[in-house]
């Protein structure tokens, strides 16, 4: 039954798609967050980095890879856009030459409020409606989910 796409499973019915509807969601999130850091060229990636390196400052490239989720390759082009941009800069560990750590600058730290600003109203738009015990079990779902892939 093709207009069940977010069904209940109930008899009779065909469980929700939950695969289908959590990647619809994944690209509809990253475009919004794009849309929003477009005017300072930050996509969805790039606001990642800039939140991680918030908490984390003189993280390694390697760190910034594995929490973004992203490809060595892939963060080095990324890393490339965002030093271009001055919004981060990338410098050899003095005790490890082969480790590169990343920073944000002044600009990397306007940006990233920037970024929690939109992220905050994207927050209140995703959950209004839904009790704390709703998200509470979609929190737990998209953990676990995380938790049998890796």
């Amino acid at each position: 039954m093709q207009g069940d796409v977010g069904g209940t499973g109930g008899a009779g019915r065909r469980p929700p798609r939950l695969i289908f509807l959590t990647l619809t969601a994944e690209r509809r999130l990253r475009r919004w967050i794009g849309r929003r850091g477009e005017d300072r060229g930050l996509s969805a990636p790039a606001a990642g980095v800039l939140l991680y390196l918030a908490t984390r400052p003189g993280a390694s490239t390697g760190e910034v890879a594995e929490a973004v989720d992203a490809s060595p390759a892939g963060l080095s082009g990324l890393l490339s856009r965002l030093e271009k941009a001055g919004l981060i800069t990338r410098a050899p560990d003095p005790a490890d030459r082969r480790t590169i750590r990343v920073n944000l600058t002044a600009d990397g730290k306007a940006a990233l409020g920037v970024v929690q600003a939109a992220l905050s109203e994207l927050n209140g738009k995703i959950t209004d409606g839904f009790s704390a015990e709703e998200l509470a079990v979609v929190a737990r779902w998209l953990q676990h989910v995380g938790r049998v892939l890796d």
